[in-house]
């Protein structure tokens, strides 16, 4: 790269006074160079990280907590930190209330308070991500956890997962916001306050590392990934400290490898997960746009759907509060199916009502309930149809489990490795591969968006659905510039140029035009607007025109650089420099040039005749004799 002692001395020998200012700019002129992937802000990064992967495991363990007190308090009347399930109330009819009352605390919460803490929470932080640079304001740290602790605590069907990753991630943005930080390290650092969160939970750092990369940061690079993998790890052995080791959603012993059967009917059984996740999403915001359409303030909706929370919970009080304990009576196959039948149907109307009226809650843990019911429901019926096929309804139900989860938040790497984590039974990962799989392909041919997007989409926000490489940054400047340059001397007048132009010529057309010494070397660029100014007298040579030192790349620089040099400069065109002593012009790249690269994308997609054919076997013709 040119040092700047050449930028200036080729400014200088073209005649431009260098002020103070350009002195300090010099280095803006060169191409820049490409960040490297790990520095000493990624250390840094890591450091903090680690600090919020113990903050988010105790927000964690603080909330499950305060869900636990609230229900001890609301359906059994005691001051306790005890685990509680509002299953065993019994308060009769009167239950009914109690879902009614937490709407009411939520829907003034959020009217008077922050209507950020409304919906899943995590929907919410990829909006934060993709349009206001990773800034989640300060008071819905705070009150997100706790409106979600109230909605649960008073027999709300959701999961603790969703708030407290948002929750975390809300602390990390937050922290982003009082240091001084790039809105790439902001949004790093609300994806590591977000893993922490479910890796306190369901003590899944994979997963949690997995469902940050899918949901929330939207890339695949190690600036990012490192620091949430310590945040994910920390947070993890912060649970073991709290929880022990033990895993959430814990199976009894005797799981066999699956025959060949079992397999292709798991797969199948992803499948039709697929249809059943992309019906869950469409039901679900069906139920939010009747709720839209309610003449009543939006305050009042989750009291209005906790009526029905209530009704169902009377009836079946299985679909009451979080329902972890749910999930593992499923896997674990200790309910018989036509139980699992009703009270999943049950949990699936209550959550849908529930939060398509916009109280604080989270997807994962009813979609594990509904996903697991479904699964075993399924598997039940294939065992009876084809007895000889090895099917394990645990089984069956974990990858019902999981594939419900893959196809509805189209996170197919978290959901398998989630399952996995949260069971610890290895021969169950084939299974939960092909089956989740099967679920995302299928949900992804139905429904464009997946349960996560479809609310942000609907607000004119584009949700990314590809991790796909930079075409950019594989491609160097030398392949796509233009070779043809159009160099100015120097010395030439105004005059001189101008006649030339006007003679209109067709290499005189260009908007721009590298101006080179006697020995070709780059002295700036000037452009058709500054020639042809009215008020330049035309005696002037051009390089009296130049007035700040030149942009440029050279041609082993990658376009990805070149379009962040044009960006950062504003300028549409840049001169290719050789590595030679001096440098010469051997090009010019414009937009147009960087657009080409896009062009080889589109013809990738594009489908070509075979290039190779099998040869057709037969038997020769021979010449009859004459």
């Amino acid at each position: 790269m040119m040092a700047e002692e050449e930028i200036v001395h080729a400014a200088t020998s073209a005649g431009v006074s260098i002020s103070p200012s350009l002195d300090l700019v010099a280095e803006s002129a060169q191409v820049p160079h490409e960040a490297p992937s790990i520095d000493a802000r990624v250390v840094w990064l890591c450091g903090v990280a680690i600090i919020l992967g113990v903050a988010g495991a105790l927000v964690a363990e603080a909330l499950i907590h305060l869900i636990d007190f609230i229900t001890n308090f609301s359906f059994y009347g005691t001051l306790s930190l005890d685990k509680a399930s509002p299953a065993g109330n019994h308060l009769g009819v009167f239950v009914i209330a109690v879902p009614i009352i937490g709407g009411l605390i939520i829907g003034f919460m959020a009217r008077y308070g922050s209507q950020a803490i409304r919906g899943h929470g995590i929907p919410e932080a990829m909006e934060q991500v993709l349009t206001n640079r990773s800034r989640i304001p300060a008071r819905v740290t705070f009150l997100k956890p706790i409106s979600a602790a109230i909605a649960m605590g008073t027999g709300g069907p959701f999961g603790a997962e969703g708030p407290i990753i948002a929750t975390g991630g809300a602390l990390g943005s937050l922290l982003g916001q009082f240091v001084r930080t790039t809105p790439a390290e902001r949004k790093t650092l609300l994806a590591v306050g977000a893993a922490a969160g479910m890796s306190a939970v369901f003590g899944s750092p994979v997963a949690a590392v997995l469902l940050s990369i899918e949901l929330l940061l939207f890339e695949f690079r190690p600036r990012s990934m490192i620091p949430v993998a310590l945040a994910a790890a920390t947070a993890a052995g912060m649970r073991i400290i709290f929880e022990g080791s033990e895993p959430v959603f814990p199976m009894p012993a005797g799981i066999q490898s699956p025959h060949l059967m079992a397999m292709a009917f798991y797969i199948l059984l992803g499948a039709v997960m697929g249809v059943a996740a992309a019906a869950v999403t469409r039901i679900l915001y069906a139920v939010e746009d009747a709720f839209e359409r309610l003449p009543v303030h939006w305050m009042w909706w989750p009291a209005i759907g906790a009526v029905a929370v209530g009704i169902i919970g009377y009836f079946e009080p299985h679909t009451l509060g979080v329902g972890y304990s749910n999930v593992t009576a499923i896997i674990s196959n200790n309910w018989s199916t036509r139980f699992v039948a009703v009270m999943c149907f049950a949990k699936f109307v209550s959550w849908a009502i529930a939060l398509g009226s916009g109280t604080s809650g989270g997807t994962m843990a009813p979609l594990f309930t509904v996903g697991g019911g479904l699964g075993q429901v399924l598997g039940a019926v294939a065992v009876m149809l084809v007895p000889a096929a090895g099917i394990d309804l645990r089984i069956a139900a974990l990858v019902g489990m999981a594939a419900m989860f893959a196809g509805a938040s189209r996170a197919l790497l978290t959901s398998t490795v989630l399952a996995f984590e949260t069971t610890l039974q290895p021969l169950c990962v084939l299974p939960l591969l092909g089956g989740c799989a099967a679920s995302y392909l299928v949900a992804s041919l139905l429904t464009k968006t997946s349960i996560m997007t479809e609310k942000i989409v609907r607000r004119g926000v584009a949700a990314p659905h590809e991790y796909a490489p930079d075409l950019l940054q594989q491609v160097l400047v030398g392949a796509v510039a233009a070779k043809k340059v159009i160099a100015l001397r120097a010395t030439q007048t105004v005059k001189e140029v101008r006649a030339w132009m006007a003679a209109d010529g067709p290499d005189s057309r260009h908007q721009g035009f590298p101006i080179v010494d006697s020995a070709g070397v780059l002295q700036g660029v000037l452009t058709r607007r500054d020639i042809l100014e009215p008020q330049t007298p035309e005696s002037k040579t051009l390089k009296d025109l130049l007035t700040r030192l030149p942009k440029f790349v050279y041609e082993s620089t990658t376009v990805r650089q070149a379009a962040d040099h044009m960006a950062r400069h504003n300028i549409g065109r840049l001169p290719v420099l050789s590595h030679e002593k001096p440098p010469k012009i051997v090009g010019m790249i414009t937009r147009s040039d960087i657009l080409s690269v896009y062009r080889r994308e589109l013809d990738e997609s594009a489908q070509e005749a075979p290039t190779l054919k099998v040869p057709r076997l037969g038997r020769r013709k021979t010449k009859r004799k004459a």
